[in-house]
This record gives structure tokens, C-alpha cells and sequence, in this order.
């Protein structure tokens, strides 16, 4: 296909994307913007706000990623199966699509690291200098 000679460059812009994306859920948690339109658990907010905020922040930028994308994968896992699945069992009645979905896209970037257009790659090439 046309477009598969940009797959690196897309990958990146994905995987920007998506750190980008899941820092915002952070942010509503630890500084309450944008506003959540309901209460946020403390528990919620000192475990899972920073886990998303940083973790979206590092993905974003590419450091540590595999890392940082398998405990935000692990993350929405746990939020799925503690909060989601407790209201019914499928994703479109408990509201738990959002939190498969990000538990699935870290762990394929989990699988694939950073990429181009990352810190991990342009420490990665200093070093190999």
C-alpha cells in the first residue's frame, strides 16, 4: 500500500498521539483540569493520576517507553477489571472501552518501544557514537 513507506513516521505520530491523549486523564485527576463533572476517589487520584500523567508525558516523548507503556497498559487492566467490569460484563454497558482500548494500544507500544521521533532513539543513536 501507498502508505506503508511512512510506517515508522505514522508509528511515531501514534504513539505521540496516544501519550498525549492519556496525560490529559492524569491531569484531570492530580490538578482537576479539565474539569472531571464528578468526584474523583483519593485512592484514584494519588495512584492512577500520576501513573497517567507522567506515564503519558514519557510516552509522548519516547523515554523509557517500554517500560512506561507497560504499567499504563497494567494500569487500565486493573481499572477495567476493579471499576468497569463490577457495573456489567461488556465493555459498551460498564463504559470500559475507553480503558481496553488504551490497556491493548500500551501494550502493542509496550511490544514496540518508542520508535522514531523519541528520546529513547536519539539517546540510543548518541550512544552509538
Amino acid at each position: 500500500m501507498f502508505i506503508s513507506k511512512y510506517e515508522t513516521q505514522i508509528y511515531a505520530i501514534f504513539r505521540l498521539i496516544a501519550g498525549f491523549l492519556f496525560l490529559w486523564h492524569g491531569s484531570q485527576k492530580l490538578f482537576g483540569f479539565p474539569p472531571a463533572g464528578h468526584e474523583i476517589l483519593r485512592y484514584i487520584m494519588f495512584i492512577a493520576g500520576p501513573i497517567e500523567f507522567f506515564g503519558g508525558l514519557l510516552i509522548m516523548i519516547g523515554l523509557w517507553t517500554h517500560w512506561v507503556a507497560f504499567i499504563c497498559s497494567g494500569e487500565m487492566a486493573y481499572a477495567y477489571w476493579s471499576v468497569h467490569v463490577t457495573h456489567a460484563i461488556l465493555p459498551l454497558m460498564n463504559g470500559g472501552e475507553l480503558a481496553i482500548i488504551y490497556c491493548f494500544l500500551f501494550l502493542f507500544i509496550a511490544s514496540k518501544g518508542s520508535g522514531v521521533f523519541s528520546l529513547d532513539h536519539f539517546l540510543e543513536k548518541r550512544k552509538q557514537k
